[in-house]
């Protein structure tokens, strides 16, 4: 199981999945979906295009991982986890045949997946990849429409360790003649994309070539927005469009969803402004998203956010910096399958470290998560466990203090 061991549970290639799709009659031709990859801001991505068609009155199918507290998360219709009587039935049903193909965890959780939205008759499913993309379990779909927001460093040791070479395994979801939103453009890496789109005769675009964003700041009493101004083509398209997502690093994937909405209106969806903004105004209302820039309380001002690789954390930490407090008490655990190291590096200096493991084998025990950090000379203490580092630093922290809790999904979520 990759969300707790890692690496060992990994499978390269599509055919337990097939044999999967193949015993359950194949569902996954049995409703219209949308395919998203990239390294960074997928989840977020995901949760908004389906929150937009949500609120234009479409039955939204939502396929994520991982989850932060219960396994249900991964699979939503309209915002609402599946039940558990379904998940308990499936797997009766099929226990006896699954022993036979010995999928992973991942490879049954997308039948189900699939296997739920084709019962409950979606109008379309926005299917978020777990790993990668060209090998992953998702890509046995074809969809009206596949979105691949950015290229950066993860999971290295599975996809390969230059961004080109991550770049292709993202670029597998790429079919044939169906049209493709890249959200940020990397000159390093354009070439991939467009090439793999033009041996499928794919439409490709590049959702920041497009789109532009400007005048983002925080707006609401009691409840916070990020509010922001849209441009197309340099002309104001969206004023003032309020976004439930506080991170600023949304800004990129708001260019993607746009321009992946345009698409589906091109296609036959019929999502006008009214939709556009009430889905990205109760994104997290409508589709339950946690862990992004997520405020936990104000007093002192208490905040999680599951960035966790390099490009990740740059934008955590561009976010702190446009952030005021007088000092920083940083609860981190991280996993033991990455080079951390990077990452550490990257860490404000002055800040008060509370050195964790979340309760799964992959995590990164605590001792040694310390020594890496003293490496850089990041300070701090060892606490047994997520919660009571959690608690130390929001007992340490003044009024006019930061809490921060990141550095992995699994630390965010035994807080949440």
């Amino acid at each position: 199981m990759f969300q707790r061991i890692g690496t060992a549970a990994y499978k390269a290639d599509l055919l337990n999945t097939i044999a999967i799709c193949d015993l359950l009659n194949n569902p996954q031709n049995n409703f219209k979906s949308i395919h998203i990859a990239g390294t960074n801001g997928k989840g977020s991505t995901s949760h908004l295009i389906a929150s937009v068609l949500q609120s234009a009155g479409y039955k939204v199918g939502l396929y994520t991982s991982p989850h932060l507290k219960d396994f249900r998360e991964r699979i939503k219709i309209n915002g609402q986890m599946m039940g558990q009587k379904y998940v308990v039935d499936f797997v009766k049903k099929y226990k006896s045949d699954f022993e036979k193909i010995e999928p992973s965890f991942f490879e049954m959780t997308v039948g189900l997946a699939f296997d739920y939205f084709k019962n409950k008759k979606v109008d379309i499913a926005v299917i978020e990849v777990g790993l990668g993309g060209r090998l992953d379990s998702t890509n046995v779909i074809t969809p009206l429409l596949s979105v691949i927001t950015n290229i950066s460093f993860d999971h290295t040791a599975l996809l390969g360790n230059t961004l080109e070479k991550i770049a292709i395994e993202k670029a597998g979801i790429i079919k044939d003649k169906i049209p493709v939103v890249v959200g940020e453009t990397q000159l390093e890496i354009k070439n991939v994309f467009t090439h793999k789109a033009k041996q499928h005769d794919a439409e490709i675009i590049f959702a920041d070539e497009l789109f532009q964003t400007d005048n983002s700041n925080y707006v609401g009493e009691g409840k916070q927005f990020l509010s922001l101004d849209i441009f197309q083509n340099n002309k104001l398209k969206y004023e003032h469009l309020l976004v439930e997502l506080l991170g600023l690093y949304q800004q990129k994937n708001l260019k993607t969803v746009l321009c992946a909405v345009d698409i589906l209106n091109k296609i036959g969806f019929v999502l006008d402004e009214k939709s556009i903004r009430a889905g990205l105004k109760n994104v997290v209302n409508q589709t339950g998203l946690l862990g992004r820039w997520q405020i936990l309380s104000q007093n002192p001002l208490t905040i999680a956010d599951t960035g966790h690789n390099e490009a990740g954390i740059k934008e955590v930490l561009f976010q702190l910096s446009k952030t005021p407090y007088k000092k920083l008490h940083f609860v981190l655990g991280m996993v033991n399958d990455k080079d951390v190291s990077p990452i550490l590096a990257m860490l404000p200096k002055n800040a008060e470290y509370y050195f964790c493991k979340a309760n799964i084998p992959r995590g990164l025990p605590a001792e040694e998560l310390e020594k890496l950090a003293n490496a850089v000379q990041l300070k701090g203490k060892i606490y047994n466990s997520v919660a009571e580092a959690f608690l130390n630093a929001k007992n340490n922290a003044q009024a006019n203090e930061l809490v921060f809790v990141g550095g992995s999904t699994f630390t965010v979520a035994e807080v949440i």
